[in-house]
C-alpha cells in the first residue's frame, strides 16, 4: 500500500506550510499558517501548548485520511503527527496488550499484529490513516470495529493542560464516534489495545467476508487468511490507497450508514417499495441501520457518477467521493457531496451524514 501524500523534506519542526493537499489522501486542501512535525508524544504535547501560547488554533492531522480541509486552508498551526511505534505493556497465556503510537500507520500495525499470532484487528485490514485516528471515528470494517479491542486512549487535555489517559469505557465509543470526533478538547497520544494470542481470527460476522473466505458467519479463519482477503475486497472497491489509482484519492466512506427508528425505516421502505427491501441490518435497541451505498445508487448516484472539475463517485463503490482528476477543489467535492445528501433525501426521505471530519468547510 502506498501512501498518496508527500513527507514535507524537513525532519522536525516547523517547515513550508505549502498546501495542505499533500498530507491528505483527497490531495485536497488550501495552506496552513503554520506547519509542525511531531515525532513523538512529548513533541506533540510541547507543539500544541506553544501554539495555544501563540493563540493560535490548532489542528492535528496524521494520515490524512478522513479530513476534508477548505481551499483557504488552515490559518493556525497545524501538527503532524509522525511518532512511530509500538510495545507490549501487558501479557498474559491469553493476551497481549499493545501501546500504539498515534502516528503509527494503522496497516502496518495490522500486519505486525497478525504476524505475531495476536488476533482483533485482522479484519480492520487495509484501512489507512494512523492509530491515533482509529479511536476518534470508532474505526470499523467488516464485523469489527477498534472499540471492541481498545482498553484506553492516552491523550493530552488541551482543557485541563495535562495528559491522561481515558479508559475505553468513558471513550463514549458509538456507531463511528466517540468523545473525541468533532472536539478540540482531546490530542491522542496513544492507543492501548488488548488482543488474543490465537493463529485463529475471531468468528467471522460479515456475510461478505464469510462468502469470500468459503466459510459459514461465526467460523474462524487462520489470521493471514483474513487479511488477505479483507485486503482483496476493500481493493476491489478503491479502498487501499494507491496512487496509481485515482478511486483511492478519496477518504474512503464519506456517508456513514444512516441509523433509523423504526418509524422512519418503515417510511422508507414504503417509499422504495418499487425497489424491493432496502439493504439493513439490526442496531442495538429498536433500530436499523440502512446501506447508504444503496441508498445513493437507488438515487440515481451510480458508480462514476461526475461532479464539477473532475470530482466523481468512485468507479468501484459509490459511498467514496474521489478528486479523480488530482486537480479539483474542495469546493467541487463539497458541491457533488451537496447534491448526493440532498438527491437521496429529496427521493427517500433519509438524511445522509458525512463520516469524515469537514475543517474550514461544509456540506
Amino acid at each position: 500500500m502506498s501512501d498518496v501524500y508527500a513527507e514535507p523534506t524537513t525532519a522536525a519542526g516547523p517547515t513550508d506550510p505549502g498546501t495542505l493537499a499533500r498530507y491528505t489522501t483527497l490531495r485536497l486542501g488550501g495552506p496552513a499558517g503554520r506547519l509542525e512535525i511531531a515525532e513523538d508524544a512529548a513533541a506533540i504535547v510541547r507543539t500544541v501548548r506553544e501554539a495555544e501560547a501563540r493563540e493560535q488554533a490548532v489542528l492535528v492531522l496524521a494520515g490524512g485520511s478522513n479530513v476534508v480541509i477548505g481551499d483557504q486552508g488552515f490559518p493556525g498551526t497545524v501538527v503532524l503527527v509522525r511518532s512511530r511505534g509500538f510495545e507490549v505493556v501487558d501479557s498474559d497465556d491469553l493476551t497481549v496488550t499493545v501501546r500504539v503510537a498515534a502516528g503509527e500507520p494503522w496497516d502496518d500495525l495490522v500486519a505486525a499484529t497478525v504476524e505475531r499470532g495476536w488476533a482483533g484487528l485482522e479484519c480492520l485490514s487495509g484501512i489507512p490513516g494512523s492509530a491515533g485516528a482509529t479511536p476518534i471515528q470508532n474505526v470499523g470494517a467488516y464485523g469489527q470495529e477498534v472499540a471492541e479491542t481498545i482498553v484506553a486512549v492516552e491523550a493530552y487535555d488541551r482543557t485541563h493542560g495535562e495528559v491522561v489517559r481515558i479508559p475505553a469505557a468513558d471513550c463514549g465509543f458509538a456507531y463511528r464516534g466517540s468523545i473525541f470526533k468533532y472536539s478540540d478538547r482531546w490530542v491522542v497520544l496513544s492507543v492501548d489495545f488488548r488482543l488474543t494470542r490465537s493463529p485463529l481470527s475471531g468468528p467471522v460476522r460479515y456475510a461478505e467476508l464469510a462468502r469470500a473466505l468459503g466459510v459459514e458467519v461465526g467460523d474462524r479463519v487462520p489470521l493471514a487468511d483474513a487479511r488477505a482477503t479483507v485486503r482483496r475486497l476493500r481493493a476491489g472497491k478503491g479502498m487501499v490507497l494507491d496512487a496509481a489509482d485515482p478511486d483511492t484519492w478519496s477518504v474512503g466512506s464519506f456517508f456513514t450508514n444512516p441509523v433509523l427508528d423504526r418509524e422512519a425505516y418503515e417510511l422508507l421502505r414504503e417509499r422504495a417499495a418499487d425497489l424491493g427491501e432496502p439493504p439493513h441490518w439490526p442496531g442495538a435497541g429498536d433500530v436499523v441501520k440502512v446501506s447508504a451505498a444503496w441508498l445513493i445508487d437507488k438515487a440515481g448516484f451510480g458508480k462514476g457518477y461526475a461532479g464539477p472539475e473532475g470530482v466523481a463517485i468512485s468507479t468501484k463503490h459509490t459511498l467514496a467521493l474521489t478528486n479523480r482528476s488530482g486537480t479539483a477543489s474542495t469546493a467541487a467535492l463539497v458541491a457533488l457531496a451537496r447534491e448526493i445528501r440532498d438527491g437521496v433525501h429529496a427521493r427517500f426521505g433519509v438524511p445522509l451524514h458525512p463520516e469524515p471530519v469537514l475543517v474550514n468547510c461544509t456540506i
